[in-house]
């Protein structure tokens, strides 16, 4: 059964946290039509919805919620943090280090090692998805 466009969005390009979370939570929805809709995701004001259902187990979209986590830390150090302030990714590591999940951790452990080691950025592994595909450590 191939998944359909999630008709629920105003505005798919900028959507609302509870839309999101509408989305995520429906097995059946497929991402709006259009390309890159991920990269439109990573925001500050959304980046601890996406923290949330990536937390979450029973998420169908858990992975897609990680990819735009790994988007957002990877997009921050890649720009020296001038798309999302060094404070403001310190401020989600802090939110995620409250959550024991596995996923979680990892992207933390992750995160931290692109921080002090920007070098190991790749765009195919932070911004299309190798992470969260192949999780594993990057040092």
């Amino acid at each position: 059964m191939s998944k359909k466009p999630f008709q629920g969005f105003a505005t798919p390009a900028v959507p609302t946290a509870e839309e999101i979370r509408e989305w995520a939570h429906d097995p059946h929805a497929g991402p709006p039509e259009g390309r890159q809709w991920d990269l439109l995701l990573a925001t500050d004001e959304l980046i601890h919805t996406w923290l949330e259902l990536a937390a979450d187990p029973l998420c169908p979209k858990r992975a897609f919620a990680l990819h735009v986590m790994y988007i957002y830390s990877g997009d921050a150090v890649r720009t020296k943090f001038k798309v999302h302030t060094e404070k403001k990714v310190e401020k989600l590591l802090e939110a995620a280090s409250e959550h024991r999940d596995q996923w979680i951790r990892l992207w933390i452990r992750n995160t931290k090692a692109l921080i002090k080691y920007p070098k190991l950025f790749d765009y195919q592994e932070w911004c299309n998805g190798g992470l969260v595909r192949n999780p594993r450590r990057i040092r």
